[in-house]
């Protein structure tokens, strides 16, 4: 029988973040034009984040259980800046310990009262909702900039923008490049696994080490990811009472059907992305 739809065992929503995967080396089109998002996740080496390596601030909210987000919220200043990517008297942001994709970032409102609903009653408030949106489309642009910065020297569509860069003079007018905007989604879960609001940002392409689960996937790929465009929820809305996740994992991109076969999927995910970053 299948498992009621949660965000229990996705492991990105635990409470602690990620150290960033930074790469070494850096195009001058980056360094002209320097981001708070490359500024605060500053160049450390090249491994996956475990609770081993995690500074031990950070790993003694897994301590909280389901309220290991708390933490973050009340002393954000506390912590590292590998963990803190912001934070503001409204909200905190930090990195996804088990990112689900190339960027992933994690919204967490600070006021106490709305940030112990979930999304689909806190964002009933229009007000907090507004304020919710205004950080996201601030969120938005520093995962646009990290993917630029991370994956733009393979893309087809940077080739004219890096170009006009490397010009001597450069241009008054640079072409647009790649509109990695678009490919950067938000939203929340219909079931989430921690007890403190938090908004997911993360690149689209479902590339990750950490994608190891039917559940893992079908967390952001199903209407089980309630985006930010989509609130205020109607009230009959069935996402305000989520059931079941679909039984068949659809590729995000192609929209091949991969049934429940996890180790297949995951290795179209690969071949996805090596395309989906050229374009």
């Amino acid at each position: 029988m299948a498992a009621r739809a949660s965000a229990d065992d996705v492991e990105g929503d635990h409470s602690t973040v990620a150290d960033p995967k930074m790469e070494a080396s850096q195009h001058a089109h980056d360094t002209q034009r320097h981001n708070a998002f490359a500024e605060l996740m500053k160049p450390k080496p090249k491994s996956l984040s475990t609770h081993k390596n995690m500074d031990s601030r950070s790993a003694r909210t897994t301590q909280h259980g389901r309220d290991g987000l708390r933490p973050y919220t009340v002393e954000p200043e506390s912590f590292p800046d590998s963990r803190v990517v912001h934070y503001d008297d409204k909200f905190v942001v930090i990195n996804d310990l088990f990112p689900k994709a190339t960027v992933h970032l994690l919204i967490l409102p600070r006021d106490s009262k709305k940030n112990v609903l979930r999304g689909q009653d806190a964002f009933e408030d229009a007000e907090f909702l507004a304020d919710c949106r205004k950080m996201e489309a601030k969120v938005r642009i520093m995962v646009a900039a990290e993917l630029r910065r991370r994956l733009g020297k393979y893309s087809a569509a940077e080739v004219p923008h890096r170009a006009a860069w490397d010009a001597d003079p450069i241009p008054d007018v640079l072409p647009p490049g790649r509109d990695w905007k678009s490919e950067v989604m938000s939203g929340t879960h219909a079931n989430p696994s921690m007890n403190h609001l938090h908004i997911h940002v993360l690149s689209r392409d479902m590339h990750s080490q950490c994608m190891k689960k039917t559940n893992h996937y079908q967390s952001f790929t199903t209407d089980f990811f309630i985006r930010m465009h989509e609130y205020p929820l109607a009230d009959d809305d069935q996402r305000r009472d989520y059931g079941w996740f679909p039984k068949e994992m659809i590729c995000w991109r192609c929209g091949k059907n991969f049934g429940n076969k996890m180790a297949k999927l995951k290795d179209h995910l690969e071949e996805e992305f090596e395309e989906w970053k050229r374009e």
